[in-house]
């Protein structure tokens, strides 16, 4: 029996050993660690080698590179938009200031027209108004016109005639009217216009008078009376 045990734990059925190291776990992990960094450490240089003998690294040199000189231009670009961005901005104020600076003086040239053609009007007025030979109050240049409808508009002169000595006239104007209405004879019970007037050389009249809407003026005349209402000066002017 013994030599039976004997031999069969000298024989290869004999049961199997191990032996083993007995390490402790955190220094397992440290060298599994070091280990496993040794092998990243690896591969990445076996990585950048292989991208060195490819030319990879020359192609990421030249694509950074290039980057760099495409940011420098877009960097210009964008200077030089600023630029002209400023230079667009300046013309667009000088352009409004200019159109201002022109819609003042077509302003002001037409305003100056309608001067000129008032005092046009006003040297053709007072050149009819040239006296005549005489002496005393005298009413020249009546003109009328109706603007608008119910409106009738006058304009006339009393001049001084004989020079200027002649003494300060104190007395009143009347504008007496007369037309159709609904095809007859229309006439109001008085002037339609009475003022007070003082007269040293003469003295420009212009007025507007409201008549009854309908009437058509065929005749207006004016008369100029002094103070104790004596009649001095009369014209008619017809429609």
């Amino acid at each position: 029996m013994r030599w039976r045990l004997l031999r069969r734990r000298l024989s290869i059925s004999a049961p199997r050993m191990t032996v083993r190291s007995h390490l402790p776990w955190p220094l397992r992990w440290a060298v599994a660690a070091v280990a496993l960094g040794f092998s990243g450490a690896l591969a990445l240089w076996a990585f950048e080698f292989g991208k060195s003998i490819a030319g990879l690294d020359v192609e990421a040199r030249q694509m950074a590179d290039t980057l760099a000189r495409t940011r420098a231009e877009l960097d210009v670009l964008r200077q030089e938009r600023d630029r002209s961005q400023a230079f667009a901005n300046t013309a667009d104020s000088l352009l409004k200031a200019e159109r201002a600076t022109q819609q003042r003086l077509t302003e002001q040239v037409k305003a100056l027209e309608a001067e000129n053609q008032a005092l046009k009007d006003d040297l053709g007025f007072f050149e009819r108004l040239l006296p005549a030979s005489g002496e005393g109050l005298a009413v020249r240049g009546l003109q009328v016109g109706s603007p608008a409808p119910g409106q009738l508009r006058y304009q006339l002169l009393v001049m001084q005639q004989g020079g200027r000595t002649q003494p300060e006239f104190k007395g009143r104007f009347e504008v007496t009217v007369s037309g159709l209405l609904n095809n007859q004879s229309w006439q109001p019970a008085g002037p339609v216009v009475r003022q007070t007037l003082q007269v040293r050389q003469y003295q420009r009249i212009d007025g507007m008078v409201e008549i009854p809407s309908g009437v058509v003026v065929k005749q207006v005349q004016v008369k100029v009376l002094d103070e104790q209402g004596r009649l001095h000066a009369t014209q008619a002017a017809k429609l």
